[in-house]
């Protein structure tokens, strides 16, 4: 199982945008949707699991609450030009172009898009075939901006098999912004490949519950730890999700969350859900009490 999944937050598009982004690349499918039946004045909502060119990703369909923004994009290493303007030509349609296609120093056929759901994207030539073709990236501005390097090393030492790559910084005077200092790093936690990036440039834009990252743990020792290493911002604490000292969204979940919200009879699904939102981090031995109607 993978470990850490990127989830997407939409207003009630999740699954169109899951099937809009599946047609776009190969190796991508459909896993399942689940609808979560929330108490009053909450609507319910629905989760979708997909994969794209072989990784996994969600996303839920929950209110308008958070919107998604270029802080969070996915850059994707592509092989081809043709493939860089097909993705480019397909994710612009009814999107907004936030660098144009063309060529850059680090990129013979790159552009940045922001497609009509409000995901960003990254389109890259590359030279060779990438291990892990969709990097999801993260982009530190506002007060964050200047804390990628310190980001990216701390994510390392809290996750096993980590490593940090190599480091591309801004020289002096580069890009507006004085406080920028990592142009691009990329790293790995626990298999999953990401990167990070100092906004050099005035665009303030912020982390938010749009794009998280789930963990799955194996039990409660796990959770307790992610949660521990991850949740610094006490009032950003809830239904598992957590915010840490750089802005970014975690959700901390065992990694049988599908059965212990879905498998059982109407009723126990309800007590659980119920069980579920009255808390900031998740309670297995509470969960399983809920379920049995203890």
């Amino acid at each position: 199982m993978q470990r850490i999944v990127p989830h997407l937050w939409y207003d009630q598009e999740a699954k169109e945008a899951a099937l809009f982004y599946i047609g776009l690349f190969e190796q991508s499918r459909l896993l399942s949707t689940r609808v979560i039946k929330n108490p009053p004045p909450f609507g319910d909502s629905e989760i979708v699991t997909f994969e794209l060119a072989g990784q996994q990703f969600m996303a839920i369909s929950a209110g308008p609450y958070f919107k998604l923004n270029p802080a969070n994009s996915l850059m994707v290493a592509c092989n081809s030009a043709d493939e860089v303007d097909r993705l480019w030509e397909a994710l612009c349609a009814g999107g907004t172009e936030l660098m144009p296609l063309g060529e850059y120093p680090f990129s013979r056929r790159y552009a940045w898009v922001q497609d009509r759901h409000g995901l960003s994207w990254q389109l890259m030539l590359v030279d060779e075939e990438a291990d892990q073709k969709i990097i999801p990236c993260l982009l530190f501005s506002g007060e964050a901006c200047g804390r990628a390097e310190e980001a990216m090393r701390y994510y390392a030492g809290v996750f096993e098999n980590s490593e940090v790559g190599e480091i591309s910084r801004y020289a002096e005077g580069e890009v507006p912004s004085s406080q920028a200092k990592v142009k691009y790093a990329g790293f790995r936690l626990d298999g999953l490949e990401l990167a990070v990036m100092d906004n050099g440039y005035k665009a303030d834009y912020t982390f938010n519950e749009a794009f998280s990252f789930v963990i799955n743990c194996s039990d409660q020792t796990e959770i307790d730890y992610f949660w521990d290493k991850l949740s610094k911002v006490p009032e950003a604490e809830n239904c598992g999700w957590c915010k840490d000292q750089f802005g970014v969204f975690w959700q901390v979940v065992p990694a049988n969350m599908e059965e212990i919200l879905f498998c059982g009879s109407e009723e126990q699904m309800q007590r659980v859900n119920a069980a579920v939102m009255a808390m900031k981090k998740l309670d297995l031995e509470a969960l399983a009490k809920a379920k049995l109607g203890e």
